[in-house]
Order: C-alpha cells, then structure tokens, then sequence
C-alpha cells in the first residue's frame, strides 16, 4: 500500500533514502544541499519558504519524493506569478498560500519528482495535486523540472517556458583559445580585451573546491555574496554556516573562483558542480572594469573546458550573456491552478506567453556570436 507523508524537514528522513531516488548528478535535489538550508537558517518564515516536502512510502520504504514549499509569498522562485496573484485579489481570492514543488533561490533545471520509474513519478504527481485539493490551496507548481519529464504531465497542468543562458561545450574545444576561435572577429576580441583589463590591473585567479578552501576563503566568499546583496538593496539568504555546511558535505561539488590582487581577495564567484554542469550562483567583489566578466563568465568557462564538464549554467537572465558564448536555452515549468475559471483563463494566457518566449529565443538565435558554420 502507497502512502503520503508531509515533511515539515528533511530531517525526517534519511539521507540515504532521499539520495537513493536521484542519480546525484544534481547537487541541488541533494539532501545535503536541501537540509542545510533548513539546518542554517536559510528558509527564514517571512520570506514564506515553510518546507513540506511530499513523500510517497510503500511498506516504509521510500519510493518517491518532491522538495517542496507551502509558499505564502513568491519570494526567491524566478517563476514569476505576480500578475496571477494579483489577478486572484481583484476577484477577492486568495492565491496564497500555494505549493511548489522546487529549490528555494535556484533557477537551475534538475529533477523535481525523484523516483526510481515513471509510474512512481505518475503517483507523486497525483498525489501532489490530492495534498493541495486536501489543503484548499490555490494551486501547486514544478519549477525548472527536466526537459524529458514535460510528458509526465497531463492537461490538467499549465506549462511555462522561459529563456535562459547557457554555454554548452562543443567536440572541438579543447582550450580557451578554441572556444574563442569558433566565434567572430568582433565577439572574439571584446572578449580579449575585456581579460586584458583584468590581467594588466594585475589581478590572477585561484580555483578552490571545498574540501580545499579555508576558513578565510569561505569567509572572503560569504563577505563577497553580503555586499552584492547590499547593493542592490535585497536580503541575502545563505548564511556562512550554510556556506561551511557545503563545503563539508558536498566537498568537490562546490566550488569557488577567487580573484586576488596583491595576493588578497578583491572578488569571487560561488558555483557548484554537478556530473556534467557547473552552475554558477552568486558572485560579488570590487568593480573593476572586465572583472565581473572574467570572474563569473571566462573562469568557469576555462574550468569546464580543463574539467571536462559538457555545459554551464551562469544564472537566470541577462542577455549581455549571448556576447559571451553563452546561448539562449529554453527552460520550463508545470502549474496546476485548483479553480477551474482561473484554470482556463491561465491556460490562454501560458500558451500566449509560449508564443512570446518562442519568438524571443528565435530571434536571439539569430544573434549568435559564433561564426556560422560553428555555431552549437
């Protein structure tokens, strides 16, 4: 017999249960990644992450599980539902509290129904939808699940795309130096001259995982993460403990690029890597011409290129991006809306905004800054 249980923590269950149900080549569906933003103060109650991860269980044994949210605010998602919000409180309904099904402050794409099979997958995600039907909640949401799990879903689900940047290795990139030469002229000397800047303003680079940064470093790295935030007036989120956490249980799958001058640290980037993927996240550091570039961009790029990795995902938006070699890659969503009315009126307004995304990663394609017989 299958049964549901809500977790309130991942503490709830084991490790090695939840880990069992993915193939740990995303580090975010991980339950070192998940837990330690419950354990370290990251999912603070008025920014309206409350966890309530849904697990089904078969003779207690795990079989399948969704990290998930009861959502009192859209905070931290990158799927973006203001206007739908609103759209409720004009009717005078409550569209919150909500569901999702997804990692608070990651607009990665990675596994979101952990499962074994497709028929598990099909049972958690009718059992999503029972929980939110027993909840009277208005609705439940899969952010940035995998492309192949889109058949999963049945009609009664709203589908959302969006566009990313990513860059994605090519078989005949063996070095910088090559990933340069498969663009044109122009794209291929901005980028020369922007790691010139860096370089002649003296600044060199340093590559840490986890298991090899120093308390300092992990310390320089948080301080780094707290003065982007500052700037651009947001609350920052991850605390350092969570930063040490990572660095003690996923070791080699976080990893930092730290910019010195004059051997101390002006600037850094926090990324983790996956099987295949390095995913940036946060940067922060001095404003000096062509370090953001270098620091976030070409060092990851390098990185890649030395380790092998096959793709690199910077972050969500910002088209200053495609300059850079990073192309335009359409990532999705799944929503289920419990009002019926509502349901169908979205469900015009989500094909409309498939179109528009449609459109958009067309024309951007066209702007490819790699030479035409080189392009991924």
């Amino acid at each position: 017999m299958t049964e549901l249980r809500v977790l309130a923590s991942l503490a709830l269950v084991p490790a090695s249960a939840w880990d069992a149900l993915h193939d740990g080549s995303n580090p975010f569906v991980s339950h070192a990644f998940l837990s330690g933003l419950e354990q370290y103060g990251c999912l603070r109650p008025e920014w309206g992450w409350q966890p309530q991860h849904l697990t089904l269980w078969r003779d207690d044994e795990l079989i399948a599980a969704a990290p998930g949210y009861l959502k009192h605010n859209s905070h931290g998602e990158f799927v973006f539902d203001h206007a739908w919000a609103n759209a409720y409180a004009r009717h005078g309904m409550e569209y919150f509290p909500k569901w999702l099904g997804g990692v608070p402050y990651s607009p990665v794409t990675g596994p979101r129904l952990l499962a074994r099979n497709d028929a598990d997958r099909h049972a958690l995600l009718a059992a999503i939808v029972a929980h939110a039907e027993n909840e009277t909640l208005s609705s439940a949401h899969i952010n940035f699940h995998l492309a192949e799990d889109s058949a999963l879903f049945d009609d009664a689900w709203l589908q959302r795309n969006d566009v990313q940047f990513q860059w994605q290795r090519q078989p005949q990139w063996r070095s910088f130096d090559d990933f340069l030469a498969s663009m044109d002229h122009k794209h291929r000397k901005n980028i020369r001259q922007e790691r010139a800047k860096v370089s002649r303003a003296g600044i060199r680079f340093i590559v840490r995982h986890g298991d090899d940064a120093s308390a300092d470093e992990l310390r320089a790295m948080h301080g780094f993460y707290l003065q982007t935030f500052a700037e651009y007036g947001n609350s920052p989120a991850l605390t350092l403990p969570f930063l040490r956490h990572l660095a003690t249980q996923l070791p080699r799958q976080l990893v930092l690029f730290l910019a010195l001058q004059d051997d101390e640290p002006i600037a850094g980037a926090l990324c983790l890597r996956g099987a295949d993927t390095l995913y940036g996240r946060y940067w922060g550091g001095a404003t000096l011409p062509g370090l953001h570039f270098e620091t976030c961009y070409y060092q990851g790029i390098e990185y890649c290129l030395r380790e092998g990795l096959d793709r690199f995902e910077p972050g969500a938006q910002g088209e200053h991006k495609l300059a850079r070699g990073f192309l335009p890659t359409q990532v999705r969503s799944h929503h289920w809306i419990a009002h019926p009315e509502f349901r169908n009126a979205l469900s015009d307004w989500c094909a409309r905004e498939r179109a528009e995304v449609n459109a958009y990663h067309a024309t951007l394609q066209r702007h490819s800054p790699f030479k035409s017989q080189d392009t991924p």
